[in-house]
């Protein structure tokens, strides 16, 4: 969210104060000087090295700018014939930083994953034009002119990294140049007009405030003397700019300011503009891509006479680039060009240009939308689906090592490397999720302690680690080492630290130790500590008891490590006579309990020689030493269990302890268990190879083995079965082949293996193994079940796959077998081998016999791929690599009769290096074509009986392609190169060659692809090389032969007329056009028709199908959509019933998945219950009535309504609604949901409203709430939804009333709105997304999910009700997106939001898609309309208002139509995703919620956003109040303090610290300093430290860090000159709030975290001990200290010391209720506890008599605790979800309910008149009532009577 400090832009030189240089810094010759022009003081920075004259903000590079502006701008003049070089550290979202850098220097754009760099190119306006782009790279020219550039941060990481911008980290401005400032701002200004020309003329732009701009002579421009640069521009801003900009042409006797738009009419200059352009941004001769130019170019009208060009390319994001100073606008594909900055005017001004390969120049700002075409201009389109490959399954394990394989904490989960990425499997089910983004093999994994964290780092000279939330699988941080080859990390338990060990430059073993604790709120890595040390070091782990410490172990060392004052350092093991041995492996004893303290564990190291060193811990000494010595002689068939005595040992390489037993793992091959005294081996399991690692689940029920061989699996101890789960080649894979019928695979690798695999299962069902030769190339015989193998030796030998033996063996060859094919129908079989011998088999019937043999006729080369011989389609042509690599010989398949030699050399005529075939394939055979990839990094498409190149591919990838497939149809192809696999569209059309094409490209593997090639079925890819990977290849593939769909040009065809819906397909991929993509450029051909129905369009009845059966859809069956008449008679119970679809089968859900969408709602996670017994007042006398609640829920979908005509206003607060008067401020609240409300909807006439939540017990279904809007009662809950209501709408005339679940109901339910009566209920089995009523007609709706809109007509007769359903799906050309959200427009119009950012426009007349526009980089999930205006929310946190009154012209007119095409009139962004909106009539004003707990109110006209409504988005840790009871303060996990006004409860102030959470809180007590206004809040936080804000001045006064861990209770003392805090160590620290000094420390309650920390007045000698004030700690250990102090003298003496008794029952809850105690207002020596104890009760202590004097039973255990202090009330919350508020005085109790969670926080005002409850972030304020509330504050010890028994 935007700073407000920030806004609306930031002097960052006069933020940091640069002239001080205090928080800046400068090097080199920087000095302030005069500029005549500016006529200011300027910064010159001059130097002959530009890194060694800079000025650098913030001053150090650990410290951050923490500027949030999206806009950078740089008043900056490059020095005439200099160079100059500016850097940004930008910080994203994931933390990671990214670098941006500007420079004359750079000679062309570079990128990598951290840094993007922009060349600066200037270009002479006079003499001819240049037609090189490096004679326009150099230095600055000699007229250079003073520029303000503009950066769109958030734009360039989201094109070119697709990141998202989080802020500025930190600038540097190195020589030569002049500068005068820095600005941020989330504005976009124009520098060229004033603010009253943009009022008089109405411009929607932004004047350049006064203090950025440069000063302008009177009546002349600002462009005429600066230079203005915007890099990059945004679509929206674009079309903005240029729609208000287009005026008619104006006369020169108008006023100035109407002659803003000035005419750009010289056509010649236009043309050469543009071609410099091509000739700067393109990388290839553009002799061959000559323009079809129009004779005359009309008159372009732009604001600053800017000509605005559009380069509409293939790829499915396009950036932009902006010719500014008045020049041009230039959008381009994203392709893999290069960026310059290019400059063109009367001196020489600067822009940004990018470099793609150029496909489509059009003008969408011409008066007549004329276009300039290239000859491949309308062929352009993306590949989709993006992405079009997904990883299904990885067949492999380790890469590396093979001894990193973990347990997840719940034993469910084995995450091991693969490689280069990182594989969880499922045990139960086999399935695999993924972590990929390291770019070598991953070098070593760990867990924290609960396994949410993971950790991992890859092979290098720098290693790179990774941290993983593994729950969700994104990646929280990437982070270089420093080290090299780093071989080990360990997480501590906490997650908080991480520890590494590696090799420094010297080969010197490193070890670092970082802090991690905040990477999950975003925060950085920092390290903590490193050694340097030449000792080895072969295992280390962090102790689990302790983050500090750590043990490792390596030969002849073991060594005990601690992190203290910021070092590193260790203590040595004195191994006496094993200090030889080298160790392998370490292992604590028992499992990760902290019950014992350190000084107890025994740590075991285990090692090569077979010892086992028990060492102790606390006197770092071994206390006891065994070895494993392998068994006696005996019989080869029986082994004897080993033993631990004197002798050889076998080498331990791990260990793992848990609490009964020890389970090793050894050289030998064998996973041994033990008991822990090691008496001898209860268990064995034998493995192939040497056992490299082992592990005990946490559960100890099974133990985890790895092996050198690449084997990984468990041995169940229950069962005694070792269940193998993944095996894998140990060398590199060279080849492979799939067998279509069986669905298996073989693989041949350098480790002398086959393997053959089951594809769906993923096991390896048979291996043969050879010793002396390595397998090269295999094939399947597509009719026998035999799979044919060539060896290193020249051998070819075919096996049977029934019997799994050798068949037949050929030895015709002298060297390896280079190629092995046999022919699609089976007859013959191909072989050639590395001395260039082919040999042609007969391979018809199971004796295979050789037809011919032909020497020197195969390439001999080695550097070939592995198709050098293929086979066509048809089994006629054989195609093969030979005679050389620089020829490709086509030979007749049956008889190798030569019929064709190509030669590849001379194919290339720009190139002075031979090129050479490396790889081939076929083509379709209809197509006659034979792809071959090069040397030279192309793929040719050569005709197979001519040999002439039809086309080329050029800059495949970055090497040679090694491998090609094409899919069967031809459409797709595949390309491997070094690591990355690459999809092409192969049927685009191009010119020449395809050098646009579009592509997608696929990382995952560490080492070179060795081949890649479609499964039979078409459905999969496999791809192999270091592993095996299965990709799910989700293209579709298109049965016509026609080709891609292009764009229409001329005239739509009729839709089919085919009867089946199913041929949806054929009907929109014929020749059909598609849905706009770019909104500026409207389409020259009318709008094409998408209709699916089996009627020609005409009426709305003509294109739904007729149902007859109310159960049934007749007619048209759509398999998604399933109609039932009322399925539950009883509608109003609660109970779970199944649909009847009334043929004998229930309709249940098939998939419960959550979509891609944020639309649906999910319930926050909550470990609370519901009451079992509630205790209501007597007689209505209630003590409390609920007067507020503070907050709104963002979790739910649609949960806000407003009618602006009436003024009701609604929205919800957990399971709480809120009815609020906008006017007034006052609240209405209605309860009775149990659980969080997910959605809201009013009728019409707002008196009446429904809401919706779930039951609270999984066995009923949710419950939808009727309530009457004036009375504010509910008269009507509806049960029929079995999880979530999704969204609800009422019917025009508010006759019918819609409900609609969620995913996993996926059922829509139509009620008679007047007796709530179900009249019909229809599942889906795909997810709905949201549902509308037509606001024109009250029996039309229509509702949107996965693929497609459903439109439906209920006709009604009588009682009974008729659905007419026609589900459309989305145009194919869109992509796979999800329709997310819905609206009506005026008729016939309706749009719809996609997940991909996209709006669609339909016509419900014809129910067809007729226009689309990119509105949105996110999911668009709201979408509001009236008249010619539309609202669109997202999840990128942004609303925008767009003006489509253009829409319903395009509609009828087409290309005919006058205006352009829908524009953006305003945007802003939000602090959240939007997931509700209201808005009057007129779209001028509105009310939006977001996911952050926000409700705004929008003001277009006036461009305004103010927060209505505010809440915590986390969960509340504290309240606290001012003395006067003004204000009160509440701080969250979120880092926030926030002081509210106690009588209107809005948000004041509010103090963040990033990254760290604030846990407790207190307000100063009176008389805290002289001046009455000088308040303070004092806040204790996660890292230890304490902030002391000061309310007057709201800013941080002091910041003290007085614990090492995260404080828990904070409180002042009664005088206000102390503050005592308490962290979860249970150390309680006395500090000083003036001088920040820790006075004292207090570790009595050492080992428990502290809950309460009280304070409180006494008399001076009182109890007998010194001092004016009493206060107590409470621990989390059940554990109260009363402690008497002075302060003043240093005095703090123990009053008493309470521990009250916990439960023996051994079924002890996993979360304790915390203890809590507080002093008794009303009787001073009275103080209460409640905790966990014997029984649910409250125990009142008296001080002065020592003992319990009083018990109160409760129903349930508290979780929170408050004393009134102005009467004899006790509050206390529960984890039941109820507040139960006990009076004292007359002995009675009452219950309260209104939370959704359990009540952790409760707290009276000072007053005792308020009570406030928190659970989670839900605040409720309470007014206390009864004679309770009046009770005099002067009563005094009141003495409590006999509650029971004592």
């Amino acid at each position: 969210m935007f700073s407000v400090w920030q806004h609306p832009f930031l002097n960052v030189f006069k933020h940091l104060k640069v002239e001080e240089w205090k928080r800046s810094t400068k090097e080199g010759d920087v000095t302030t000087v005069m500029d005549k022009t500016l006529k200011g003081t300027v910064y010159r920075i001059r130097g002959a090295i530009p890194a060694g004259n800079f000025i650098q903000l913030p001053k150090t590079s650990t410290q951050s700018l923490g500027l949030t502006g999206r806009y950078f701008y740089l008043l900056f003049k490059p020095i005439p014939m200099k160079y100059f070089v500016v850097h940004l550290d930008v910080t994203t979202e994931d933390s990671q930083v990214i670098r941006i850098s500007f420079s004359n220097l750079f000679k062309e754009f570079k990128s990598t994953s951290t840094w993007l760099q922009f060349p600066f190119v200037y270009e002479e306006a006079t003499g001819p034009v240049k037609t090189s782009k490096t004679e326009l790279i150099g230095a600055a020219p000699n007229c250079v002119r003073w520029t303000c550039l503009q950066l769109d941060l958030q734009i360039i990481l989201m094109i070119y990294l697709n990141r998202r911008y989080s802020h500025i980290k930190s600038i540097k401005l190195c020589a030569n140049q002049l500068v005068k400032n820095i600005y941020t701002s989330d504005l976009s200004f124009d520098p060229g007009v004033t603010i009253s020309e943009v009022r008089q003329a109405r411009l929607a732009l932004n004047p350049m405030p006064r203090e950025m701009s440069f000063p302008v002579p009177k009546g002349e421009k600002w462009h005429d003397h600066y230079v203005f640069i915007r890099f990059p521009t945004d679509d929206s801003q674009v079309l903005h700019d240029s729609v208000q900009s287009c005026l008619p042409h104006i006369s020169g006797s108008q006023k100035p300011v109407q002659q803003l738009p000035q005419p750009v009419t010289d056509s010649r200059a236009i043309q050469d503009r543009v071609s410099l352009i091509q000739q700067i941004t393109s990388p290839m001769a553009w002799s061959h891509r000559a323009f079809s130019v129009k004779n005359s170019i009309p008159e372009v009208n732009l604001t600053t006479g800017l000509l605005e060009t559009s380069f509409l390319g293939d790829q499915k994001a396009c950036r932009k680039g902006v010719l500014a100073g008045g020049d041009a606008t230039i959008t381009c594909a994203t392709n893999d060009g290069g960026i310059d900055v290019y400059a063109h005017n009367m001196g020489k001004k600067p822009i940004i240009l990018e470099d793609p390969k150029l496909g489509e120049i059009t003008s969408p700002r011409l008066t007549k939308s004329e276009t300039i075409l290239t000859k491949n201009s309308s062929r352009h389109r993306c590949l989709l689906p993006d992405p079009i490959l997904k990883l299904k399954g990885v067949i492999g394990f380790g890469g590396c090592s093979t001894k990193w394989a973990l347990w997840s904490k719940d034993s469910s989960y084995l995450v091991y490397p693969c490689h280069a990425v990182i594989v969880a499997l499922i045990i139960e089910t086999g399935e695999q999720r993924f972590f990929i983004g390291h770019t070598d093999k991953v070098s070593s994994l760990t867990f924290n302690g609960n396994s949410t964290l993971l950790a991992s780092s890859q092979m290098g000279p720098l290693s790179m680690v990774r941290l993983w939330n593994f729950e969700t699988g994104k990646c929280l941080s990437i982070f270089k080492t420093h080290i090299h080859s780093i071989c080990f990390l360990s997480l501590s338990y906490s997650g908080a630290v991480l520890c590494g060990v590696g090799k420094d430059r010297h080969r010197k073993t490193m070890v670092v130790v970082w802090n991690t604790a905040s990477i999950n709120h975003g925060g950085e890595v920092t390290v903590l500590a490193k050694a340097h040390m030449d000792v080895d070091i072969q295992a280390l782990k962090i102790a689990f008891f302790d983050d500090t410490r750590m043990v490792s172990c390596g030969r002849e060392n073991i060594r005990l490590w601690r992190i203290r004052g910021g070092t590193l350092r260790s203590c040595p093991v004195n191994l006496g006579e094993y200090h030889a041995l080298e160790f392998t492996d370490l292992a604590f004893e028992e499992g990760h309990t902290a019950n014992r303290e350190p000084e107890d564990r025994t740590l075991f190291v285990c090692s090569r020689s077979g010892h086992i060193l028990e060492i102790n811990y606390k006197n770092v000494t071994i206390q006891n030493a065994r070895r494993l010595l392998p068994s006696q002689t005996q019989p080869i068939h029986r082994k004897g269990k080993q033993t631990f005595n004197s002798g050889p040992g076998i080498a331990i390489n791990s260990i793992s302890i848990s609490s009964t037993f020890c389970a090793m793992g050894s050289e030998d091959g064998y996973l041994r268990l033990w008991p822990l005294d090691f008496s001898s081996v209860f268990l064995e399991a034998e493995h192939e190879g040497a056992v490299c690692s082992v592990s005990i689940s946490p559960d100890g029920l099974r133990v985890l083995s790895t092996t050198s061989t690449g084997n990984l699996g468990f041995l169940d101890i229950q069962s005694r079965r070792y269940n193998t789960l993944v095996r894998s080649h140990a060398d590199l894979i060279l080849a492979f082949a799939v067998e279509g019928h069986l669905k298996q695979l073989a693989t041949v690798s350098q480790d002398n293996t086959i393997r053959i695999w089951d594809l769906v299962t993923m096991q390896q069902l048979y291996d043969f193994i050879t010793t002396e030769e390595t397998p090269c190339a295999i094939t399947f015989h597509p009719t026998q079940q035999v799979f044919i193998c060539g060896f290193s030796n020249g051998i070819v030998r075919s096996f049977s796959l029934v019997v799994s033996d050798l068949l037949v063996e050929y030895k015709r060859h002298r060297g390896a077998i280079t190629g092995l094919v046999v022919s699609p129908d089976g007859n013959f079989m191909y072989s050639s081998c590395s001395q260039g011998i082919l040999t042609l088999y007969n391979c018809s019937t199971q004796q295979y016999y050789v037809l011919r043999m032909l020497s020197n006729v195969v390439c001999q080369d080695a550097e070939l791929g592995t198709n050098i011989l293929v086979v066509n389609g048809d089994s006629s042509l054989l195609a093969l690599v030979g005679p050389s690599k620089y020829t490709v010989t086509i030979m007749d398949a049956s008889s190798l009769d030569e019929l064709l030699r190509i030669d590849i050399s001379i194919l290339d005529l720009e190139s002075t290096n031979l090129d050479s075939a490396l790889d081939i394939c076929f083509a379709p055979v209809s197509s006659g074509h034979l792809l071959v990839s090069t040397s030279s990094n192309r793929v040719l498409v050569l005709d197979v009986k001519t040999g002439r190149l039809i086309r080329q591919l050029s800059n495949v990838h970055q090497v040679a392609c090694s491998a090609l497939a094409l899919n069967e149809n031809g459409q797709f192809l595949l390309t491997a190169g070094d690591r990355t696999i690459k999809v092409w569209d192969f049927q685009m059309k191009f010119n020449t060659s395809f050098q646009c094409s579009v592509s997608q490209v696929f990382i995952g593997h560490s080492e070179p692809v060795q081949a890649v090639a479609f499964t039979p079925d078409q459905q999969h890819i496999i791809s192999v090389g270091d592993a095996i990977f299965i990709w799910d290849f989700l293209a579709i593939h298109e049965k016509a032969s026609k080709g891609s769909v292009h764009w229409s040009v001329e005239s739509s065809p009729s839709p089919d007329t085919g009867p089946n819906i199913e041929k949806i397909g054929n009907a929109a991929s014929g020749t059909n056009g598609i849905p706009r993509q770019m909104i500026p450029v409207p389409s020259l051909a009318s709008p094409p028709h998408l209709d699916i129905s089996s009627k020609p369009p005409g009426k709305n009845h003509d294109v739904f199908s007729l149902s007859d059966d109310e159960r049934t859809i007749q007619k048209v069956p759509d398999p998604s959509v399933h109609v039932e008449k009322k399925v539950d008679e009883n509608v109003n119970c609660p109970g779970k019933t199944k649909s009847d679809t009334g043929k004998g089968r229930i309709m249940e859900p098939q998939n419960n998945v959550r979509p891609d969408s944020y639309k649906h709602f999910i319930a926050r996670f909550r470990t609370s219950s519901l009451p079992t017994k509630i205790s209501f007042p007597k007689n209505n006398c209630e003590h409390l009535r609920l007067k507020a609640v503070v907050g709104y829920n963002g979790n739910g979908r649609g949960n806000m309504v407003w009618r602006p005509d009436t003024g009701f206003f609604a929205y919800t607060c957990g399971c709480v609604i809120v009815v609020e008067d906008l006017h007034s401020g006052s609240q209405q609240h209605w309860l009775g949901h149990p659980e969080e409300i997910s959605t809201l909807a009013v009728r019409h006439d707002a008196r009446v409203l429904a809401s919706a939540s779930g039951w609270g017990d999984k066995k009923c279904r949710c419950q939808i709430r009727i309530w009457d809007v004036p009375e504010g009662t509910c008269h009507k809950v509806l049960f029929h939804h079995e999880t979530e209501v999704q969204a609800m709408a009422y019917s025009l005339n508010d006759r019918f009333f819609i409900t609609l679940g969620d995913y996993s109901d996926r059922t829509i339910a139509l009620w008679n709105a007047l007796t709530y009566e179900l009249m019909s209920s229809t599942r889906f089995t795909e997810p709905v997304h949201e549902v509308a009523f037509n606001p024109f007609s009250a029996n039309e709706l229509a509702c949107v999910g996965q693929g497609g809109i459903t439109f439906w007509l209920m006709k009604q007769w009588g009682a009974d009700i008729n659905l007419q359903v026609h589900r459309v799906p989305v145009p194919e050309e869109i992509g796979l997106v999800e329709l997310t959200s819905i609206c009506y427009s005026i008729i016939p119009l309706l749009y719809s939001g996609t997940n991909a950012g996209q709006i669609c426009v339909w016509d419900i007349g014809t129910n067809r898609c007729f226009m689309t526009w990119e509105a949105d980089e996110g999911e668009i999930g709201v979408l509001l309309c009236s008249g010619n205006r539309l609202v669109s929310g997202s999840n990128t946190k942004r609303i925008r208002l767009w003006a489509v009154g253009a829409v319903q012209e395009l509609r009828l007119k087409g290309s005919g139509a006058r205006s352009s095409s829908v524009f953006m009139e305003q945007e802003m962004t939000l602090d959240g995703a939007v997931v509700c909106a209201s808005f009057d009539d007129n779209m001028d004003m509105g009310i939006v919620g977001t996911t952050a707990g926000t409700l705004w109110y929008i003001n277009w006209a006036e461009r305004t956003n103010i927060r209505l409504i505010s809440g915590h988005k986390n969960k509340v840790n504290e309240v606290t109040f001012s003395p006067t009871e003004s204000h009160c303060a509440t701080c969250g996990d979120d880092g926030s303090v926030r002081v509210w006004s106690l009588t209107s409860m809005e948000l004041v102030v509010q103090f963040q610290v990033l990254n760290q959470s604030c846990l407790c809180l207190a307000w100063s007590p009176p008389g805290r300093s002289s001046r009455a206004d000088h308040q303070q809040v004092v806040a204790g936080y996660s890292d230890g430290t304490i902030r002391v804000f000061s309310i007057s001045r709201t800013e941080m006064e002091l910041k003290m860090h007085p614990h090492p861990v995260a404080l828990t209770a904070i409180s002042f003392s009664v005088d206000g000159q102390t503050i005592i805090s308490g962290d979860k160590d249970g150390i309680v620290a006395v500090s000083s709030p003036r001088t920040g000094i820790t006075i004292r420390v207090l570790d009595d309650h050492k080992g428990s975290p502290i809950t309460v920390i009280q304070s409180r007045s006494k008399e001076y000698y009182e109890f007998g001990l010194e001092g004016g004030e009493l206060w107590l700690a409470a621990s989390a250990d059940r554990r109260v200290s009363v402690w008497a102090s002075d302060w003043l003298k240093d005095n703090c003496e123990l009053v008493d010391w309470l521990s009250f008794p916990g439960p023996t029952d051994p079924k002890i809850p996993t979360n304790l209720p915390p203890s809590l105690a507080a002093f008794c207002p009303w009787n001073s020596s009275m103080l209460v506890y409640v905790g966990f104890g014997l029984k649910e009760e409250v125990l009142i202590y008296c001080l002065s008599q020592k003992q319990v004097v009083e018990k109160i039973p409760l129903t349930y255990f508290a979780t929170s605790l408050s004393l009134s202090p102005g009467s004899s009330l006790i509050a206390i919350g529960h984890c039941e979800r109820l507040l139960r508020l006990i009076d004292c005085m007359s002995k009675t109790e009452q219950d309260f309910v209104g939370h959704n969670d359990a009540i952790h926080l409760c707290k009276f005002t000072p007053s005792g008149k308020l009570l406030f409850t928190v659970a989670y972030n839900e605040i409720l304020v309470w007014e206390v009532l009864g004679p309770g509330a009046t009770a005099s504050r002067e009563a005094k010890n009141i003495p409590f009577g006999p509650w029971i028994a004592k």
